[in-house]
């Protein structure tokens, strides 16, 4: 099979939440890919570093969870640069504490950031894509679209959402193009799992549940976005691609 299959050459990649962790690693893996990538976070400073280390990539600025902010500056950006070809919703938090005594503000706050974004921006960028016919929409999702552990109940909740708001955006947008496929993380080395990395406790933990015994690493999930962004994925929608060492396929 030809490699040009994998090859995205003439694409734009809007990748949400980009400056650093998983999203920058992303945005890296798909301008290897031939992509021009868009960068986007709140913090323009950061954005600017993560920019200059990518050619040709350029930068937006928005918040996620603001609805109108997020259709404004996706439609400023059709009209005045061309088509988003590919969405990357990789913008995320998390929150730790018991259930029982998990603030309620802090729910709120996941909701907006790890769910309400990828309505957001999905539905922002897909009205320019069901006009064209085409594109590809790939949301993260996480081991915890499947799994849950101790204090981060909501955060579980909100990743099991977004994997059936993947399935609902398939189901609504495959007839007019659209590809829309989540991948979902296990345990890789991000500033959002500093915490856990630092803590030798986690880390015994986690390489005894995981069958591959390690922390997984960023760049481990460049392939499986690339793979869902390109022609190869013509006819894979809906579906959530677990890298994640194996964690979820072992007890």
């Amino acid at each position: 099979m030809s490699h040009a299959i994998f090859d995205l050459t003439g694409r734009r990649a809007l990748i949400t939440g980009s400056s650093q962790g998983i999203g920058l690693a992303l945005a890296r893996g798909l301008a290897d890919a031939g992509a021009q990538v868009v960068l986007n976070g709140r913090d323009a400073a950061k954005l600017a570093q993560a920019q200059a280390g990518i050619p040709g990539a350029q930068v937006l600025v928005f918040d996620v969870t603001d609805h109108a902010a997020v259709r404004a500056a996706v439609d400023g950006f059709e009209a005045d640069h061309g088509p988003i070809d590919i969405l990357v919703n990789n913008a995320g938090m998390q929150h730790r504490a018991p259930l029982e005594d998990f603030p309620a503000d802090a729910f709120q706050q996941l909701l907006q950031t790890n769910v309400a974004s990828v309505f957001n921006v999905g539905q922002a960028v897909a009205r320019h894509m069901i006009g064209r016919g085409a594109g590809r929409i790939i949301n993260i999702a996480s081991v915890q679209t499947a799994l849950a552990r101790p204090s981060i109940a909501p955060y579980t909740a909100t990743k099991g959402a977004v994997g059936n708001l993947t399935k609902g955006m398939a189901t609504d947008w495959a007839r007019h193009g659209l590809t829309c496929n989540a991948i979902a993380p296990g345990y890789f080395d991000t500033p959002l799992n500093a915490a856990l990395v630092a803590d030798p406790e986690f880390t015994a933990w986690l390489e005894k549940r995981t069958p591959a015994g390690r922390w997984g690493r960023v760049g481990e999930l460049v392939g499986a976005c690339v793979f869902l962004a390109s022609d190869a994925a013509s006819f894979v929608n809906g579906h959530v691609l677990y890298v994640d060492g194996g964690i979820t396929a072992s007890l």
